[in-house]
């Protein structure tokens, strides 16, 4: 068996909810060990938040805590700290994304951190950077995408600013931690030092709107944005307005309804009017003759049309499904796709096999359906395993750091651990 990349690597998982675990998640896919601490009176509190199964883990859980082992713990105790002690001495990496102060008030400060090992990359996850007057808040999801810029450029022109069901706050913040991780990780090789990562959830945001602010930039610079719907009838204000479906890379895109859209609510395709294929798009449309006509032959000449020929497109799609429509599309390099319900992609077939989607067992569930790694290896596919239980790890990890029988039975009875 092949040697997983990140093997040998220990990682404490102080984290919950789902900007820090679905970082942990990733280091435990590519080989790291990593432990969950948990605090004994329930632990992550998305083990028991949407729950579908009563008393069972719940599915926020077990989708991003796979192939962790976990500790329960009470490290407010001087034993529960005697503990962490131990484990942080020997470990590679500590992950956290407690409320601001919260570690220094359990007496893991990033100093005594750094005392006990030097060599330790420390992990953190926070709503806002140190330098944010509104470091103190606490963030969730759609707060860092308000934050962050994504809301105010997301829905439509009419209407008030929209989140995203991507997790552009949580798991987008914890990707970008693992970059870090990773990163200090290859400079610990060359300089044998551990030090503190950070990354806020509002700078993630803003980081996967960097398009937005280009465009900001260019609005303050000629008063308009040409690739918007809002170019060249509408108004343009102080900041980058809502667009709808644009594209906004500069290639008009939008959402069009296909055959059964009236029934089925993603019966819709992206169509993307590619300037440099506009004639085979044209073509494939049934108008050939627009791919010299001068109102149409350029970008900018269709601009004011461009609902019209999305129109057109629509007309045209009446009777395809979406499938067909891409199937058709595509042989005439049009940059297209179906637009793919929840329901689609968990039984697609592609998906499966390619591992971004994966069936995993579950100690008191039973089979789940979860994701699978989004990067793909020549050398090894992660094996993608069951979530712990709240504690199952407790004894064997006490063990390991050489605690006693007598001893570990004493931690249970005076609920230290669980």
């Amino acid at each position: 068996m092949t040697e997983l990349p990140l093997s040998g690597i220990k990682v404490i998982d102080f984290t919950g909810v789902q900007a820090g675990p679905a970082c942990t998640q990733m280091l435990a896919w590519f080989g790291a060990d990593v432990l969950k601490v948990e605090r004994p009176g329930g632990g992550d509190v998305t083990r028991n938040q949407l729950r579908d199964i009563p008393d069972v883990d719940a599915l926020y859980f077990t989708m991003l805590n796979s192939n962790k082992r976990s500790l329960a713990i009470n490290t407010k105790s001087p034993e529960g700290l005697e503990v962490m002690e131990k484990l942080i001495r020997d470990a590679d990496v500590l992950v956290e994304n407690f409320a601001p102060g919260a570690m220094d008030r359990m007496g893991l400060s990033w100093d005594k951190l750094q005392e006990w090992n030097p060599r330790l990359i420390f992990g953190s996850v926070k709503g806002f950077n140190d330098a944010s007057p509104w470091n103190d808040l606490k963030v969730y999801e759609n707060v860092a995408q308000c934050a962050g810029g994504a809301a105010s450029t997301t829905g439509f022109w009419d209407g008030p600013p929209t989140v995203s069901g991507a997790a552009l706050g949580d798991s987008n913040t914890g990707m970008h931690l693992l970059i870090g991780i990773l990163t200090a990780l290859i400079a610990r090789e060359k300089t044998g030092k551990g030090q503190k990562v950070a990354a806020s959830m509002q700078d993630s945001v803003l980081n996967l709107c960097r398009v937005k602010l280009r465009d900001q930039q260019r609005l303050e610079a000629v008063g308009h944005l040409e690739e918007y719907p809002q170019y060249p009838n509408g108004e343009f204000g102080e900041a980058v307005p809502r667009g709808g479906n644009a594209g906004g890379g500069g290639q008009p895109g939008w959402v069009v309804k296909c055959k059964g859209w009236e029934d089925d609510p993603n019966a819709y395709i992206y169509f993307t009017v590619q300037e440099q294929n506009w004639a085979r798009t044209a073509e494939v449309i049934g108008r050939p003759e627009w791919a010299e006509d001068p109102g149409y032959s350029t970008a900018l000449a269709r601009q004011d049309k461009i609902f019209d020929i999305f129109a057109e497109i629509e007309k045209w799609l009446a009777d395809k499904t979406k499938y067909e429509a891409v199937d058709i599309l595509r042989q005439w390099e049009v940059p297209c796709a179906p637009v793919m319900s929840m329901k689609e992609l968990a039984v697609d077939p592609a998906l499966r096999e390619a591992g971004t989607v994966v069936e995993v067992d579950q100690k008191g569930r039973g089979s789940f359906l979860t994701v699978g790694s989004p990067i793909k290896f020549s050398a090894f596919t992660p094996d993608i395993k069951g979530a712990p239980l709240l504690g199952e790890h407790t004894d064997e990890v006490l063990a390991g750091l050489g605690y006693d029988a007598d001893t570990i039975a004493a931690f249970h009875k005076n609920k230290i651990v669980v």
